[in-house]
């Protein structure tokens, strides 16, 4: 583990980009960047699209570590290049931005009011893989759909577990138990959540360190109590659904916490603008969703 990395997790003032939509989101999130699926025809040519999506971004003037501490990646981004230097190693020695890999391979079927994660069985060769590429930590993410305690019960176990398998690894596990955000019974999922991590927490020894990566929470300041916790290295928030602006005005209320912001950092970008167009846009996004993770201090 990098400790000149861990430091910068634990104290620096910033945000985590997260550029890590896979197979099953990519189409998506390519059709938002204005790229249709008629523009390719094989998912190699898709992934190829994708990294020059995201080679764009990772490139631009505005996407430095002033306002930056980590990016997300997913496993076929790691395995590119940007300048002749993998993707990871790019970030850390061209940006001084921490990189993180997106592990899980998606969810199952939902059951007891949650989807936890699809089995993993490779997992450990991609945490090798990952720790040869330089990668600092990981992400992996579950959805809470209702307040039914054995299933977020199952939902947060299942993520602490893998969490150690990753750690034991040498790499930082985001553990991320992403709340419905138009669920009806929302308040009530983040209270069983919430208890079920600390549980989680104080069992965990004294070297083991997470992050934690929540939806933001109904009422503020739920989560407070685990960015001191001693084995929480960072607490970010997810956007889940919420455009920028009302992700922004909602993260900004909550002490401690920071984005990890996917959709609501790239809504404004677009293949077809120019590079000044791009860049300015980029730029807003970063500079808002910067302020919403430093205030209130």
């Amino acid at each position: 583990m990098n400790k000149e990395q861990l430091e910068r997790m634990k104290s620096g003032k910033g945000f985590i980009a997260a550029l890590d939509q896979s197979g099953g989101s990519t189409p998506k999130a390519l059709e938002a960047y204005g790229v249709p699926e008629t523009a390719y025809s094989t998912d190699d040519e898709m992934f190829t699209v994708v990294h020059e999506m995201r080679t764009r971004v990772i490139k631009s003037p505005s996407f430095t570590s002033d306002h930056i501490l980590g990016a997300i990646l997913f496993e076929n981004t790691m395995d590119r290049m940007i300048d002749d230097q993998y993707t990871a190693d790019y970030l850390w020695n061209e940006k001084g931005i921490v990189p993180f890999l997106k592990v899980d391979k998606g969810l199952a079927e939902e059951a007891d009011g949650v989807q936890i994660m699809k089995p993993m069985p490779d997992l450990d060769q991609l945490l090798k893989r990952a720790v040869d590429h330089n990668v600092f930590g990981t992400k992996m993410r579950s959805v809470i759909k209702e307040a039914n305690e054995s299933g977020i019960k199952k939902v947060v176990n299942q993520q602490f577990e893998v969490a150690q398998q990753i750690f034991d690894a040498g790499l930082v596990p985001i553990i991320e138990p992403e709340v419905d955000v138009y669920s009806k019974d929302k308040e009530a999922i983040e209270e069983i959540l919430k208890a079920e991590i600390k549980a989680n927490l104080d069992q965990l020894d004294e070297q083991t360190k997470v992050m934690l990566k929540l939806t933001i929470p109904s009422k503020v300041d739920t989560y407070v109590d685990f960015t001191e916790h001693p084995n929480v290295v960072r607490v970010v928030a997810l956007s889940g659904g919420y455009s920028r602006e009302e992700a922004n005005e909602k993260l900004s209320q909550n002490k401690g916490v920071i984005a990890s912001f996917s959709r609501a950092l790239s809504e404004d970008l677009n293949a077809d603008q120019t590079t000044e167009e791009f860049d300015q846009h980029l730029s807003d996004a970063i500079k808002s969703i910067y302020e919403a993770s430093v205030s209130p201090e």
